[in-house]
């Protein structure tokens, strides 16, 4: 099923849905060493709040696994992968049109804020799912090695990437979370904007961000090193994890 985000209101975001964004709008130029540094700062900011157990944190791959595997260390808490896949627009791959997460049916999620652009339609969409699903078989064998997906129900379940841009990606993240029955769900990234928190807002119980830039230009810019994580790194930051739980 291919849905659409309905619209946010600050009023009711500040009052229903309280964020952590100790930086704000005066951390335009703000950056993190790496990932690493902007995980172990989000498991500080993470530790103030009232997390009752069991916790899970869940990591968007690839970008994510750095930072949560830093949570999960801290927090001492099982981790696991939340495997997603953007669509892209024709001709700006980068740019989401679409996301999907793995399931039985799968969950697809469409961008509003890209309707009506040309060649993006639900035919579209339609056609990329294949090859979307096909990367997250591949993703699911080489990082997790057939292993069952942790159980969630009943936990709370802090779900990490390494920035949000549109929100596209985690927000179909989050509600195909949601099918799964976690007590609270929490949404933990170092940098976003406010456009797209509010918009997690509807779909997390609450949403943690540590820089929130005013204007936002790319997640990229908030690091010092931003490289494209290889799978082999991915492997080991989930190794590190595990050790520690």
């Amino acid at each position: 099923m291919i849905g659409t985000h309905a619209g946010w209101s600050q009023q009711s975001f500040a009052s229903r849905h309280p964020t952590i964004a100790p930086f704000g709008a005066s951390a335009a130029c703000r950056q993190f060493r790496d990932r690493d540094e902007a995980g172990r700062e989000l498991a500080d900011a993470l530790r103030s709040m009232d997390l009752r157990p069991p916790l899970v944190v869940l990591a968007l791959p690839r970008g994510g696994v750095p930072v949560a595997a830093q949570i999960a260390r801290a927090l001492h808490a099982p981790m696991d992968l939340l495997l997603v896949r953007k669509i892209g627009a024709p001709g700006q791959p980068e740019l989401a049109v679409a996301a999907v997460v793995e399931g039985s049916p799968p969950h697809v999620i469409a961008n509003p804020d890209t309707t009506g652009m040309p060649g993006v339609d639900a035919a579209y969409i339609e056609s990329m799912l294949p090859g979307a699903l096909r990367e997250i078989e591949r993703r699911r064998e080489v990082y997790l090695k057939g292993r069952p997906l942790q159980p969630v129900a009943g936990a709370t379940v802090i779900v990490v990437d390494d920035g949000v841009a549109t929100g596209t990606t985690m927000k179909a993240s989050l509600q195909a979370l949601r099918r799964r029955q976690p007590a609270r769900l929490i949404v933990a990234i170092p940098v976003a904007p406010r456009q797209a928190i509010m918009a997690l807002s509807d779909e997390a119980d609450e949403v943690v961000c540590l820089i929130e830039p005013r204007p936002f230009h790319a997640i990229g810019l908030h690091y010092l090193d931003f490289h494209q994580l290889k799978d082999e790194e991915v492997c080991e930051a989930l190794a590190l994890a595990r050790a520690t739980q």
